[in-house]
């Protein structure tokens, strides 16, 4: 009898993506590590909230990370 292989999680992926209990997906916005002091104060704001990710690329973030909580 043969086994299936296990499915490989991405594990770039599973540090960037977190799940909520809803099942959307959120991630961290990118440029707000360096060079802050050219950005003004409401678009630092506005990126250090944490984005959903868009309907389209759900099913792909699923299979990047399968054994999600």
């Amino acid at each position: 009898m043969t086994t299936v292989p296990k499915m490989r999680t991405r594990k770039s992926a599973a540090k960037r993506l977190q799940f909520t209990g809803t099942g959307k997906i959120r991630f961290r916005s990118n440029y707000n590590s360096h060079l802050l002091t050219r950005k003004s104060p409401k678009r630092k704001r506005r990126l250090q909230e944490p984005k959903l990710l868009f309907s389209g690329f759900v099913s792909v973030a699923k299979a990047m990370v399968p054994y999600h909580n």
